[in-house]
């Protein structure tokens, strides 16, 4: 394990601007942990304490997203009971696979993880529109939330082992199940990806893996970025951002694949 000296070393400030960029980048399109983690690789961290610290430093910024939210998860108290501790469990599940599974596996596997995020953040306009249209003219009743369980216990492992393109998968999951408004589901998305990250950067707490000058400096970082980014939110167009993040992942997930 690197000490906080040879990280400050070799590119703390770099993390810390890795962070701003992914924050601001979340706030607008979605993607940032193709930013932040193959930063974290960069500056030297190995591959599963670069994803561990990537979790618990991003942390701060799922929640910042469901406060912000909050009025949109009105009337979903229900919803949120019932799927909550699916997501919890399996970002639970989902880190105890990243810590007990062998570190090499994990760098074998990193590249095409990176790859399936970028993909998922391509169509993400698409799982969007595909889930309007399912539910043009449908109510508000939440009689499919039971049946959401599994499907999102089984994503929250996926967020909770990598977690880059979580929110598409959960969108998914809730737009295929539940009949409601994409405004709601998206705000309930993005509440029970706070839980999978939550569950996994607590377990991560004592894993002995994050390096903690970098969590730190990331998550001040992500959270000054993910202001900015809402502040400019009607300013930047997020289709250009979010290509620039796909070609950014596709192309650290080619490099990879050609290391290993």
């Amino acid at each position: 394990m690197l000490t906080g000296t040879e990280i400050a070393a070799q590119g703390l400030v770099l993390a810390g601007l890795a962070a701003f960029a992914a924050g601001a980048v979340n706030a607008l399109a979605g993607g940032g942990t193709l930013i932040t983690f193959p930063t974290l690789l960069a500056t030297g961290i190995p591959p599963v304490a670069a994803n561990v610290t990537n979790t618990v430093s991003l942390c701060p910024g799922f929640l910042g997203g469901t406060l912000a939210q909050r009025e949109d998860l009105k009337g979903q108290q229900r919803r949120i009971l019932v799927l909550f501790p699916a997501g919890i469990a399996g970002g639970i599940a989902g880190g105890a696979l990243l810590i007990f599974v062998s570190a090499g596996t994990f760098r074998a596997i990193v590249p095409f993880l990176i790859l399936l995020a970028a993909l998922l953040l391509a169509v993400q306009d698409r799982v969007r529109d595909w889930i309007q249209g399912r539910l043009a003219g449908a109510g508000t009743g939440d009689d499919g939330t039971r049946r959401a369980v599994i499907p999102l216990g089984l994503a929250a492992v996926y967020g909770g082992y990598f977690g880059a393109g979580l929110s598409v998968i959960l969108l998914s999951v809730l737009g295929l199940v539940i009949s409601d408004s994409i405004t709601r589901l998206n705000a309930l998305k993005q509440c029970l990806a706070f839980s999978s990250n939550l569950a996994a950067a607590v377990f991560f707490l004592f894993s002995g893996l994050v390096v903690w000058p970098v969590a730190a400096v990331m998550a001040a970082a992500s959270l000054a970025g993910g202001t900015a980014g809402g502040r400019f939110a009607g300013r930047v167009g997020p289709q250009a951002l979010r290509w620039t993040v796909v070609c950014i992942g596709i192309a650290v997930a080619i490099v990879l694949l050609l290391r290993t």
